[in-house]
């Protein structure tokens, strides 16, 4: 059986993602490989298929138990014999899987790191081949990594011990070149084929918004998402439960998890959210990894996390079904204080490193840091700034995230910017520095103790900014930073610092320009075949019948088929097993168990619902263009014509509404009319087909 004749047996999928076919082929020569995938690029499919094809078994090291069930879970639904070996079997389960090892029954082993040198995992490896050795999150084995694992330095040791050496296999979603470098020194890769196929993630729409207030701010976001399913990180397990508790008080589903809570609750907690039970987690990045979750909608980050690195994977975890979704950060300047606390404690906590390397790596950790603060505060595009952060060259402009789509406009601030500098200047000559809140104050006048105390209200530049925003004046002060004028040191009292650069501002007044926000028009990203099958009454019976069969089987509604496949199936409509096999997804065994009650249901929605609009052949892309087109247009001003039987505002906000990604249906119950009519508008109005 070949590669391809595995991906659609097992996996129902008729060709491989960009880089997949490559990593596998390596593999299959026996060569070392490292891949280096964005979450949801497909980085499992590049050693389960081999695995699958290979002699003999393959271990693949998980740092994380949720990880390896989803990912076991899967592979026995698709038909692959698979095993994990971890602390969540009662002493039966482990007996009966070691006994089934050891005779070769299984395809694929997880283990966890920590079980790697036990008399169990030795007995397991001297009775069968080991064809392959996967190292999935191989960032966790660097000391320069987001998620050291120091149990990942005993792998290499493990691999040496074997009877035979095995191809060696290793995969994660994000690494630095000197990321890289150790995963390759570190494991014992001999001459990898290493392949990065690029970060970008073109489904998810990036946004960073500055709230006043956090909570509300999240309130605002979680009511535009309707009922979809996400997950919001918090800093500190202290905001993990004050925020879980208002979500609650205020009606939404909403669980929490974090390194505090009892072994059983985080379980329980995590289960509720894997099985739909609950809608939304609340966790710190305790919560995440390996979680295989499909139909994510969105991520939160309800404070800025200390790496990019970090904000990447955790943001990663929406829309791994190719779905449109959601990435949005809600900065606040108190998450950089907060983040220096947490470098700073963990330089203390690391007792494995020297101290050289401890100063090193509180360096990079709040180098990095910086990096985050400025993604933050960016006036560009934001999928350009990580996509250069991680060596890729993008376009200027992607469309697909809040920079792009609300638009920025150039804007004079020479004045201001002197006025800023000369405000740090003074300060300096009083004897010290102070932190941005502080400049801030002063320049807006201010009457805090503080401030009166320390005689700050007579400076020349106390007030001379008091009709300007405090976040303006925020917003000029991180450009200023950014751009050498200002230096922000960031140490225990962090503070804004003068640099030889300030002189420009101050003495040769040259001028100064930057973009500044435009006002928000909040318009999302929402492919327009998502909205026209998600929308479908087919849509909704089908998964009333998927949550039916996990039910009954015991496994999370994604892994009988993800929200992807139940679209397909909308736009496909198979009524026989021969049709079924070519929705994407549907490998032969899940056919198999499942064909026939789906084609059941999709013949009787055929029956009783004859006349229902399918959509043609072409025509979800060309509602894809004219929903492109009108977010051009809405970022340029212009607007779509309107009809006499509309009023120009409830076309704009009918426009609007639709860019936003809000369903037809929930439109229709805004402005009170049925889903027809709204259609009808938006096919009147040039928005879709």
């Amino acid at each position: 059986m070949d590669k391809l004749s595995v991906l659609k047996e097992y996996f129902g999928h008729k060709e491989f993602r960009k880089g997949q076919s490559d990593l596998i082929d390596h593999i299959l020569s026996r060569s070392d490989v490292l891949g280096i995938m964005p979450t949801g690029a497909g980085k499992s499919l590049c050693y389960q298929v081999p695995a699958i094809m290979l002699e003999g078994s393959t271990i693949v090291i998980s740092p994380l138990i949720s990880l390896m069930k989803d990912q076991v879970s899967a592979l026995i639904s698709a038909g692959v014999s698979a095993a994990c070996i971890n602390s969540s079997l009662n002493q039966e389960e482990y007996s009966e899987t070691m006994y089934r090892a050891c005779r070769g029954e299984y395809k694929l082993i997880y283990v966890a790191p920590e079980r790697l040198c036990t008399q169990e995992i030795k007995r397991l490896t001297s009775s069968v081949r080991i064809s392959m050795v996967t190292i999935d999150e191989a960032h966790c084995v660097s000391q320069w990594g987001q998620d050291f694992r120091p149990s990942y330095l005993h792998i290499a040791e493990f691999i040496e011990s074997l009877p035979h050496r095995p191809i060696i296999s290793a995969f994660t979603a994000t690494a630095t070149d000197t990321v890289k470098e150790d995963i390759i020194r570190l494991l014992g890769l001999n001459e990898p084929f290493s392949l990065t196929t690029g970060f970008d993630r073109p489904n998810l729409y990036f946004s960073v918004v500055t709230p006043q207030n956090k909570y509300t701010e999240l309130r605002k976001q979680l009511d535009s998402l309707g009922d979809k399913c996400g997950i919001i990180y918090c800093l500190s397990r202290k905001n993990v439960e004050e925020v879980c508790e208002k979500l609650n008080s205020d009606g939404f589903s909403a669980t929490r998890y974090h390194a505090g809570l009892s072994d059983n609750e985080r379980r329980t907690n995590q289960e509720d959210f894997i099985y739909d039970r609950k809608r939304i987690m609340v966790a710190t990045n305790a919560f995440g990894m390996g979680i295989d979750k499909s139909d994510v909608a969105f991520v939160i980050h309800y404070n800025m996390p200390k790496n990019i690195e970090s904000y990447y994977q955790e943001a990663g975890r929406a829309g791994r079904d190719g779905s449109p979704a959601q990435c949005i950060l809600l900065y606040g300047a108190a998450d950089v204080r907060t983040n220096n606390f947490m470098i700073e404690k963990s330089r203390e906590e690391n007792t494995e490193l020297s101290e050289e390397e401890k100063d090193i790596m509180l360096e990079r950790d709040k180098e990095r840091l910086k990096e985050m603060t400025f993604y933050s505060t960016t006036t560009g595009c934001l999928r350009e700034y990580m996509l250069r952060y991680f060596g890729e060259k993008a376009p200027t402009y992607c469309g697909n995230c809040s920079n792009c789509v609300n638009g920025f406009e150039e804007v004079d601030i020479t004045i201001d910017a002197q006025k800023i500098v000369s405000c740090v200047f003074r300060i300096k000559q009083k004897g010290s520095y102070f932190g941005k809140s502080m400049v801030v104050d002063i320049l807006r006048g201010s009457e805090n103790a503080k401030l009166i105390s320390l005689g700050f209200d007579k400076l020349s530049t106390y007030r001379i900014m008091n009709d300007t925003s405090p976040r303006r004046i925020r917003y000029e002060i991180d450009y200023l930073i950014s751009g050498g004028y200002l230096t922000y040191n960031d140490g225990e009292y962090p503070v804004v610092e003068l640099t030889p650069l300030s002189a420009k501002i101050l003495k040769e007044r040259i001028s100064v320009s930057m973009n500044l926000p435009k006002e928000k028009t909040q318009l999302g990203k929402k492919r327009a075949d998502e909205e026209f099958y998600s929308d479908s009454p087919l849509f909704a019976e089908l998964r009333k019948l998927r949550s039916k069969l996990a039910s009954e089987a015991k496994v999370p509604a994604y892994i009988i088929f993800s929200d992807a496949a139940l679209r397909d199936m909308c736009r496909i409509q198979p009524t026989n097993q021969t049709d079924f096999l070519t929705v994407s997804g549907v490998g032969k065994r899940k056919a198999e168990q499942f064909g026939e009650q789906f084609c059941d249901l999709i013949r009787e929605h055929i029956k009783n619902y004859p006349d229902e609009e399918k959509a043609p052949e072409g025509k979800v892309s060309s509602l894809q263009k004219q929903l492109d087109s009108l977010r051009e247009m809405t970022a340029t001003g212009k607007r779509s014509h309107s009809s006499k039987s509309w009023t120009d505002e409830e076309d704009r906000q009918l426009s609007k509404e639709f860019a936003q990604g809000i369903t037809v249906a929930e439109i229709a119950r805004i402005h009170k009319r049925t889903g027809s009519a709204i259609r009808s508008r938006l096919k009147k109005m040039g928005i879709i087909g």
